[in-house]
């Protein structure tokens, strides 16, 4: 039962602090970071923050159509953050370490690269 629990917690910590990375993110971009926590509208700041415009966030919640438009979604974030493909390889492989660098880094918003 305490393996349980440990896992629990780490699983909520982990939860939390990408979390806390994503509002940072959306604060660098310029957005309320508040709007990480809401459900939906999270996709929509999102959005902007890329340039894409709202409708995407149908192609988003599609099953296998989310696939294609969630990466291109993540990359699109590398690049408004001066990031390269490399980058988004890292965030789609790796979101624990590369998401939290992204917010906690010293990665400036240079603009929506959706544009």
């Amino acid at each position: 039962m305490d393996n349980y629990l440990l896992i629990s917690l780490v699983s909520v910590a982990l939860s939390l602090f990408l979390l806390i990375s994503v509002w940072n993110i959306f604060e660098k971009a310029g957005k309320p970071g508040w709007t990480a926590i809401i459900p939906i509208y999270n996709l929509i700041i999102l959005l902007q923050i890329i340039g894409k415009p709202w409708w995407w966030i149908f192609l988003i919640l599609i099953a296998p159509i989310n696939l294609v438009f969630g990466v291109w979604a993540v990359n699109l974030l590398s690049k408004s953050f001066g990031k390269g493909v490399w980058y988004t390889v890292g965030i789609i492989f790796l979101p624990y370490i590369f998401i939290p660098v992204l917010g906690f880094g010293d990665a400036q918003y240079q603009g929506a690269a959706g544009k």
